[in-house]
């Protein structure tokens, strides 16, 4: 089972337009205690992203002497000057469809160094906006579902495996894998997909492979989404 973004996603989300003024934008990140928000254009697609970064990039720097201006990258001494949202946005938005998988979001969101992404629909238009909170979400699962899960959906469904050949146990959503499978591919296979059990957090290959076969191939997988 996959966790969607639409299923996690909060669709309050509050935007601005390329207009909104410095004040209005430091006002609207205090009062919704935001870091952060999508600019959207008048048919509502998202051009661009304003942060709490960029907004201080300006406070700190504007009307200091040349000589720090001129150690900022160019774009970031454009912010420094700018005053109004599309003077200050960031214009390459990474963002999510509402289809799109959780795991997708979490992965997008470590590699951009991002708290958040905007959602939009198949014409670019701001539909929600998904946070690092809203894709730990899916972590609570509890241990009892994700067991039933890999029992019935994993082994016994998609591996057409007997359950009395795999033991399966899961405590604080590490899964624990034990018995026989047929031979180490299956059992790899078997244990790769496990990791991508909605709320599996590790899998430990405890595994009885074939004697022909290496046990030093066993191993534990972690699924770790780095939040800064």
């Amino acid at each position: 089972m996959q966790t969607a973004v639409k299923e996690v996603m909060t669709t309050r989300v509050i935007w601005v337009k390329k207009g909104a003024t410095f004040r209005e934008m430091a006002v609207a990140l205090r009062e919704h205690r935001v870091s952060a928000f999508p600019v959207i254009d008048d048919d509502g697609n998202v051009v661009g992203v304003v942060s709490e970064a960029d907004l201080l990039t300006k406070e700190a720097m504007d009307g200091q002497p040349g000589v720090f201006a001129g150690i900022l990258h160019h774009r970031e001494a454009e912010k420094a000057r700018g005053i109004t949202a599309g003077d200050l946005m960031t214009t390459a938005v990474v963002s999510v469809r509402p289809e799109d998988t959780v795991e997708h979001a979490a992965r997008l969101m470590y590699k951009r160094r991002v708290k958040r992404l905007p959602v939009t629909d198949a014409n670019g238009r701001l539909v929600g906006i998904v946070s690092r909170a809203d894709v730990l979400s899916v972590f609570d699962r509890t241990d009892e579902d994700i067991c039933r899960e890999i029992r019935d959906e994993v082994i016994a469904g998609e591996f057409l495996a007997h359950r009395e050949r795999v033991g399966v146990t899961v405590s604080d959503g590490v899964v624990t894998l034990a018995g026989a499978p047929e031979n180490s591919e299956v059992g790899h296979d078997i244990v790769d997909r496990c990791r991508h059990v909605q709320g599996v957090v590790a899998v430990r290959d405890r595994f009885n492979y074939p004697p022909s076969e290496h046990p030093d191939d066993r191993f534990d997988t972690l699924i770790n989404f780095p939040m800064d």
